[in-house]
């Protein structure tokens, strides 16, 4: 789908539009995650709070101006979303976003606050994002899928090359599992220098996606996707992620939204990090030991995304 060049030249073009995100080390904690050395990358501190900046900013970067004259269109569970719509807001494009009814209110209200059109259609990602697709074409707007597209998985690939530079003794990195497009662009960048680097993703239990995919040895669509977070909640991946993704991920976990739910908690009530469900799902995956760590490996977790969700 994409190679390391690809990578390394969306971290110079998205640079002055993004942050590079800073590694904390996770230590002097009330109860630590994991015996290991953890760090966590702090992808919640991007503009709009979560890595989809990275993407959105790429995508739109490579887009010719004259296929933005009729704006720009996306569905999303609400980051990816967030970042088109700030994208588009600093480049004086329009933007519309499609959300499907379990976007939370506060994405909801922030994408109306970035001078989005935003409309709510069906319960799921999938369906929300077959209305998109329809009103790019019917409009002739630039569609900006939210993982199955080069060059927005190159954008989200930056952070794996940020990782290696800033820990390069990293042996596991852990990362949150929608559609795929962050691992595709991740294992890309990292697995091209350093293939020893075990990757393990992690989903929730009502939208099994890529787990489902692995063992199927194919992309398969859920019959349901039942998790009440709508930033993963995705019912199939994208054929190119897929065969992306499939050779580099050493291990999927599956967490419930509770477990997320608690994963945040503790980030709030120990780090004062606000990080939605979806950022705290790498840390929900250690905590319910389901990621079996080596003695002595490194590890860094994704804190993906900022929000809320805890206090509602």
């Amino acid at each position: 789908m994409i190679k390391l060049a690809d990578v390394e030249a969306a971290a110079a073009r998205i640079a002055p539009m993004i942050r590079r995100t800073p590694l904390l080390r996770f230590d002097r904690a009330r109860e630590p995650f994991c015996a290991n050395d953890l760090f966590l990358k702090l992808e919640f501190l991007q503009p709009t709070g979560s890595f989809k900046a990275r993407g959105a900013t790429n995508k739109l970067l490579t887009t010719p101006k004259e296929a933005l004259a009729s704006g720009v269109v996306t569905a999303s569970g609400g980051n990816h979303g967030l970042a088109v719509a700030r994208a588009a807001y600093v480049s004086g494009v329009a933007a519309t976003i499609f959300v499907p009814s379990a976007v939370t209110a506060e994405k909801h209200q922030r994408l109306l606050s970035w001078g989005a059109d935003v409309r709510v259609v069906g319960t799921v990602f999938d369906e929300a994002n077959e209305a998109a697709q329809a009103f790019a074409r019917e409009r002739g707007a630039a569609f900006f899928h939210p993982f199955a597209d080069p060059a927005v998985v190159a954008g989200q690939g930056t952070i794996g090359l940020e990782i290696l530079e800033d820990l390069p003794d990293v042996d596991v990195i852990i990362i949150a599992i929608g559609g795929c497009g962050l691992m595709a662009g991740i294992a890309t960048a990292v697995k091209a220098l350093k293939p020893s680097v075990r990757l393990v993703g992690v989903e929730p239990e009502g939208s099994p996606t890529l787990h489902d995919s692995l063992a199927a040895g194919r992309v398969v669509r859920l019959p349901k996707v039942t998790t009440r977070v709508a930033t993963m909640a995705c019912g199939r991946t994208d054929d190119r992620v897929f065969d992306t993704v499939r050779p580099a991920v050493d291990h999927i976990a599956l967490v419930s939204d509770e477990e997320m739910a608690a994963a945040a908690r503790r980030l709030w009530d120990e780090l004062g990090i606000a990080a939605d469900l979806s950022g705290a799902a790498a840390l929900a995956g250690l905590a319910s030991n389901r990621i079996a760590l080596r003695p002595g490996e490194t590890v860094c977790a994704l804190v993906c995304g900022a929000g809320s969700d805890i206090f509602r």
